[in-house]
């Protein structure tokens, strides 16, 4: 249960700290840069191209967190096997890749996966976008797989040794009554999870996805004014924040409601 309870209130208590006190900066920022009529004006013509920008972010987000939530469910399940062949290399796996630096792991997915594959005579293109997400999703699995285990490990031994009586399997228990109790216990960590992916996103820019942050200094290198530059990238700062504060209070909410005492 310790596990699960400090994975889930550590995050979220830096998310109710840090995340007002830059957002409130931010939007300080912005508000300064609309007092420069022209710089508004230039920035309100780059809106539409940095929204197209910022729905990629949300599109990688959903997808990382989709496939890591997917993956991880797998692995946390195999952490709690009894056999050591099955348990060893899915703690080798979260434990290297729970640790790794994101930008890293985007890298290595960008140039390990093909620029395009070959199906039936036809290349289809793998688009960069794409291996971004499988980047973020490899550390994301890593940490829904402990926190799938810690969640599975708070549940009372009792409830095991009644399903076992009656005539469960250890699959069975773990399927049926187990992981169905997890969900309020995954929800809150899972949820602060999903906030650091997305801000992680931000990282695609540096392998050529054209997300907001690309976007942003698309826009100040076709500019080329220092107001402009502060503008456009305060912009990026409040959009994140604005998409991601939401997501923090909630989980705070859900923590309290869903308190294991």
């Amino acid at each position: 249960m310790l596990n699960i309870l400090t994975f889930s209130r550590v995050p979220s208590l830096a998310s109710s700290t840090v995340l007002p006190v830059l957002g409130g900066i931010a939007v300080a920022g912005l508000l300064w840069s609309f007092f420069e009529p022209e710089s508004a004006a230039t920035l309100l013509v780059w809106t539409p191209y940095l929204a197209r920008g910022f729905a990629m972010n949300i599109l990688i987000s959903i997808c990382a967190i989709a496939l890591g939530s997917l993956v991880g469910l797998i692995l946390g399940a195999l952490e709690l096997s009894p056999r050591a062949l099955i348990r060893f290399p899915a703690l080798v796996y979260v434990q290297i890749f729970r640790n790794a630096p994101h930008l890293v792991l985007i890298f290595a997915t960008t140039y390990i996966f093909p620029f395009e594959i070959l199906v039936a005579g036809l290349r289809i293109p793998f688009p960069d976008w794409i291996k971004a997400t499988i980047g973020l999703a490899i550390p994301a699995s890593a940490h829904i797989a402990e926190i799938v285990r810690g969640a599975v490990q708070s549940i009372p031994t009792a409830q095991w040794e009644a399903a076992a009586g009656m005539g469960f399997s250890r699959s069975q228990t773990l399927r049926w009554i187990i992981l169905p109790q997890c969900i309020k216990r995954v929800l809150p960590p899972w949820m602060n999870l999903y906030a650091s992916i997305s801000m992680g996103t931000a990282l695609a820019s540096l392998v050529g996805v054209n997300e907001l942050l690309h976007a942003a200094t698309d826009a100040s290198t076709a500019v080329q004014r220092t107001d402009f530059t502060v503008a456009v990238y305060l912009t990026v700062l409040v959009w994140f924040f604005v998409y991601c504060y939401p997501v923090a209070r909630f989980t705070q909410n859900l923590e309290r409601r869903f308190a294991v005492r």
